[in-house]
C-alpha cells in the first residue's frame, strides 16, 4: 500500500473517530503528496524515497514552527505543532540509534578514504543515500563532523 493510500484510509478513520488534530496532520501530508504528484515534470507516482522526503519536510516544518512558538511564549500553538509532529513522525521509517548511525558513518569514511572536514560533503551525501529517512540531516552532519573533525 502506498503512502497516499494509507493516508487516505487514516483520514477516513480520523474523521469517523472525530480526531481533529490527527485529521489536520493527515490532511497536510495528503496535500504535500498531491502537490508532488501534480507538480510540473511529475509522472503522477511518487517513489518510496520521495514519500519519505515529503514526510521529512513536514517534520522539519513542524519542528521549526514549534521552536518559533516556544520562543514567542505561545504554548497553545507550540502544543498544537508538537501534536501534529508526533502524528507525522509516525509515517517515517524507524529512526537509527546514535550507535547505528556512528557505525554507518565510520564505514563510509573508511570506504571513501575521507580524513578531514574538507571531505564532509562527500561523506554526508553517501550517508544520506544509505540511511534515507532513517536519520535527520542535522544528526548526520553532526556525526560526520564529529568523526572527521
Amino acid at each position: 500500500m502506498s503512502l497516499a493510500d494509507k493516508i487516505n484510509n487514516d483520514i477516513k478513520d480520523a474523521m469517523k473517530a472525530k480526531q481533529a488534530e490527527r485529521l489536520t496532520a493527515l490532511r497536510a501530508i495528503k496535500s504535500e503528496i498531491l502537490l508532488a504528484q501534480t507538480s510540473s515534470g511529475a509522472s503522477g507516482d511518487i517513489s518510496e524515497e520521495g514519500e519519505v522526503k515529503i514526510i521529512q519536510k513536514l517534520v522539519k516544518q513542524r519542528k521549526d514552527s514549534a521552536e518559533i512558538y516556544k520562543n514567542s511564549n505561545r504554548e497553545d500553538l507550540y502544543n498544537k505543532e508538537m501534536e501534529e509532529l508526533k502524528i507525522i513522525e509516525g509515517y517515517l521509517p524507524a529512526q537509527l540509534s546514535d550507535a547505528e548511525l556512528t557505525e554507518i558513518v565510520k564505514k563510509i569514511v573508511q570506504q571513501t578514504g575521507a580524513n578531514s572536514v574538507k571531505d564532509m560533503g562527500k561523506v554526508i551525501g553517501m550517508v544520506n543515500k544509505e540511511v534515507t529517512g532513517k536519520a535527520e540531516g542535522k544528526a548526520i552532519a553532526e556525526k560526520v563532523k564529529q568523526i572527521l573533525g
